[in-house]
């Protein structure tokens, strides 16, 4: 089997018709260029290579296995498609090195986040729970440390925090004295031991109403694993800072912390900051976004039919309307 027909298998993308619907109309002049900062496998590039005859994609991923999928499917639109691999907060890097601005420079961006296909159903990964494989879940393989690095090692009181902040895990202070009290017995290497002390250790009856046990805890391991959320937080007024005017941006989130973080961003360049009681509108302070979405948008009951992995997925999109006040420093 092809390295393309492997990555079409493993990947059906989210929302793929409506990103570029939305995205589409920022790409229409010859030479404009696409970030798709978490390129994944490459399925919404594709389409959006396919639907705009004379647009380029950067596409950026930290997963080595990722891009060498993608580079494949991608490699008939030949110099149309740049693969580069980074995280996406290092998004300024990125552009300074293909000669292009970090401010104005690029027509659209989409930031399709979490863990990807690939990563889920390769097993020996370890990011999904119902698997036992090697406690890894690092989105590049070759740096930073594992979860089993963070199960043995990390103090109680900061097992919690992120159990409690990055999985909105209730039972996090019950959950992080049991992995305290479970290592010191034995070290954590593989994810079936910590999933069977997740059931022993969350509520019968919160395990009825609210999942799998073992959810919150595996999606705070891996937010903590990979510093997603402060990528991301350094990633979005990067990308915003990027957009040329009429330049459209589309955020795929795929839990409320990321997408708390899409919405506050989006907002805050869509509303003015001219004091109230003021008669007229400053036009520095005016707002620099136009909100595409009306809140984030969901797929369709018919989506989710077909990609289950799609029913927590959340888009929210933005245009550029003005350079605003920052880009005239």
């Amino acid at each position: 089997m092809s390295a393309r027909r492997t990555a079409e298998d493993l990947h059906v993308p989210v929302l793929r018709d409506r990103i570029v619907e939305l995205l589409a109309p920022a790409l229409q002049e010859p030479g404009a260029v696409m970030v798709d900062a978490t390129l994944g496998m490459g399925g919404h590039s594709e389409s959006i290579l396919e639907a705009c005859s004379g647009a380029r994609v950067v596409g950026i991923d930290r997963d080595h296995e990722a891009l060498s999928l993608a580079r494949e499917r991608l490699a008939r639109f030949g110099d149309r498609f740049t693969p580069v691999h980074a995280v996406y907060d290092e998004l300024p890097g990125v552009l300074a090195d293909l000669g292009l601005s970090a401010r104005l420079s690029v027509s659209a961006v989409l930031l399709d986040l979490g863990v990807s296909s690939l990563q889920l159903d390769e097993q020996e990964r370890g990011f999904a729970y119902r698997h036992d494989a090697p406690l890894d879940m690092r989105m590049d393989q070759d740096c930073g440390v594992t979860a089993a690095y963070v199960l043995n090692t990390y103090e109680q009181g900061d097992l919690e925090h992120i159990l409690r902040e990055y999985g909105e895990e209730r039972f996090a202070k019950r959950v992080a004295s049991a992995i305290v009290r479970e290592r010191a017995r034995q070290p954590f290497t593989n994810s079936a031991r910590l999933v069977e002390l997740l059931r022993s250790t969350i509520p019968a009856a919160s395990q009825k109403s609210g999942g799998h046990p073992a959810k919150r805890t595996f999606q705070a391991l891996r937010i903590e694993v990979n510093g997603e959320l402060d990528a991301l937080k350094a990633a979005l007024p990067a990308a915003l800072d990027a957009l040329a005017v009429r330049g459209r941006i589309a955020v795929l989130s795929y839990h409320s912390l990321e997408d708390r973080l899409a919405k506050q961003a989006l907002a805050a360049g869509a509303h003015s900051g001219t004091p109230v009681g003021l008669p007229v509108e400053l036009p520095e302070l005016a707002p620099y976004l136009r909100l595409l979405t009306r809140g984030a948008e969901e797929p369709t009951a018919a989506e989710i039919g077909i990609n289950p992995r799609a029913a927590s997925a959340r888009l929210r999109a933005a245009e550029r309307t003005r350079v605003s006040k920052g880009h005239l420093a």
